[in-house]
C-alpha cells in the first residue's frame, strides 16, 4: 500500500478547561511547550505520515500558525461543536490529492506519547482491512457502581477493550458514516463508534498503554515522564 496519501487529521477545536482555567487544554505547557506541539511533532516524526490537518477552534488566537513541521505540511481547518463535527471538517478539508479510497488517520491533540512503531503497526494491519484503531485489552476487575458509588456488579472484562487513537478509515467511508450519524442523531465518541453504525468491524490492533490522553493536572507530569521514554 502506498503512504503517499497518508495524512493525520488532529481534532483540537475543544474547549478543554477543566485543568486550565480559561486557557485550553490543547495549549497547556508539557515540558515548557504547548502540549498539541508535542503531540504534532510526534506524529510529524512518524515516516509514514505524508501531512497533518489540525481542526482548530474559530479566531483560536493560541494556534501558532505553523506551516509545516519535520519538513511535512501541516495545514487547519475550523472545527465544530463536537469531535465528530471537526474530524469531518478535517476531512473535507484534505487536500485534493487525498482520495475518497485513501486512508486517513485521525488522532487526539492531547496523545503526546504514542509511540511511532505503534502507529506504524496500526497503518501495517489495519489497510488490509476496512480499518481499524489502536487500544489495549482491559486488564482491571471492571466494576459497575450505582448512584451513590458503591459498587453492585462486577462485569466481565472479556473481549473488552479499552480505544486508543490513531484511528484509520477510508476518507470517504469515515466522512459518510459521521455524516449518517450526525443526520440520526446519534453523538459518536470515537471514529470507530462511526463506523460500527455503518455497518463495519474496525480492527483492534494492540498499542502500548502508555498511549495516555491527557485530561487531568495529574497526567500533565505523568506525560512529561513519558515523552522520553516513548517515541
Amino acid at each position: 500500500m502506498s503512504m503517499a496519501g497518508l495524512w493525520c487529521v488532529v481534532p483540537a477545536a475543544g474547549r478543554g478547561l477543566r485543568v486550565g482555567g480559561d486557557c485550553p487544554k490543547q495549549y497547556l505547557p508539557l515540558a515548557g511547550r504547548p502540549l498539541i506541539l508535542h503531540t504534532l511533532e510526534r506524529l510529524a516524526a512518524q515516516p509514514r505520515i505524508a501531512g497533518l490537518l489540525v481542526v482548530l477552534a474559530a479566531s483560536d488566537p493560541q494556534w501558532p500558525g505553523l506551516a509545516e513541521l519535520g519538513g511535512k505540511p501541516v495545514r487547519t481547518a475550523v472545527g465544530g461543536a463536537e469531535r465528530s463535527d471537526s474530524v469531518l471538517a478535517g476531512l473535507d478539508a484534505l487536500p485534493a490529492e487525498v482520495a475518497d479510497v485513501d486512508f486517513v488517520l485521525v488522532h487526539d491533540a492531547a496523545r503526546p506519547c504514542v509511540r511511532l512503531a505503534d502507529i506504524g503497526q496500526l497503518i501495517e494491519q489495519a489497510s488490509r482491512t476496512d480499518g481499524g484503531l489502536l487500544g489495549a485489552p482491559l486488564r482491571d476487575t471492571l466494576k459497575r457502581a450505582d448512584e451513590l458509588g458503591r459498587s453492585e456488579l462486577t462485569e466481565p472484562r472479556e473481549r473488552r477493550w479499552r480505544a486508543f487513537t490513531p484511528q484509520m478509515f477510508r476518507r470517504g467511508e469515515l466522512a459518510a458514516a459521521l455524516r449518517e450519524a450526525a443526520g440520526r442523531g446519534v453523538k459518536v465518541t470515537d471514529e470507530a463508534m462511526a463506523m460500527e453504525l455503518a455497518g463495519f468491524a474496525p480492527l483492534l490492533v494492540e498499542g502500548a498503554e502508555d498511549n495516555l490522553k491527557v485530561t487531568t493536572a495529574a497526567d500533565f507530569a505523568l506525560a512529561e515522564f513519558l515523552l522520553p521514554r516513548t517515541g
